[in-house]
């Protein structure tokens, strides 16, 4: 069962290189963000207060959550636009960070991996505490300005309040008790900035079929 771990910031490209990745190696692709980000839509809806870890991991602990490649559906409902609003962005990591959360939605993680057969993972923590033994782990960066500048082109905006979103996100996600973001010890970086998609979706299909033939 091979699993390919894409771990990073956010606007780092995770969803774009992981779907692509996904594609040239033919494996399933899931993004965890989705799910967390459903998550936050449904403790936005419940009106909960959102510092209350317990409160919010009942929340997450109910919510039926379906996330496959572009999709996302959240009590049965199609919440795939939604959950990319700059609402959900601005709190999602707040939410993420409570391990009630956490421990809901990685044990999703897990079942939907076993039930693939596998796949390409992207999320915060996916190297280091979701799957830490899978075959291939890539933590993937970009400048902050080049992650801001993305942002924008895919939902608009002010760069600079984007950034500033940003710079929180990574602030929250960093210094979390649980399972904050970092590299795996095993990981491989790969900077995005100043390279086409192409380029790093070829360097980690090198680095998986590398990994292929080592095993």
């Amino acid at each position: 069962m091979a699993v390919i771990a894409i771990d990073g910031p956010a606007g780092a490209g995770k969803s774009t290189v992981a779907k692509q990745v996904a594609m040239s190696t033919n494996l399933p692709y899931l993004d965890t963000g989705a799910m967390y980000r459903c998550v936050a839509h449904a403790v936005m809806q419940s009106g909960v207060n959102m510092a209350d870890p317990d409160a919010v991991g009942q929340v997450a602990a109910s919510a039926r959550i379906v996330v496959e490649r572009d999709s996302a559906e959240l009590n049965g409902v199609d919440v795939s636009g939604i959950i990319r609003t700059p609402e959900v962005s601005s709190v999602v990591s707040i939410i993420a960070a409570h391990s009630p959360v956490r421990d809901a939605m990685r044990s999703q993680q897990r079942m939907w991996i076993e039930s693939h057969g596998g796949g390409v993972v992207e999320g915060r923590d996916i190297g280091t505490v979701v799957f830490p033994h899978a075959e291939l782990k890539i933590f993937l960066t970009a400048s902050p300005e080049v992650r801001a500048q993305r942002r924008v082109s895919q939902t608009g905006g002010d760069v600079k309040e984007i950034a500033a979103n940003i710079a929180e996100r990574d602030r929250i996600d960093s210094t979390r008790s649980d399972s904050p973001l970092r590299p795996a010890d095993d990981s491989i970086l790969v900077d995005s900035s100043n390279r086409s998609i192409t380029e790093v979706v070829n360097e980690i299909v090198h680095h998986f079929q590398e990994s292929q033939k080592a095993s």
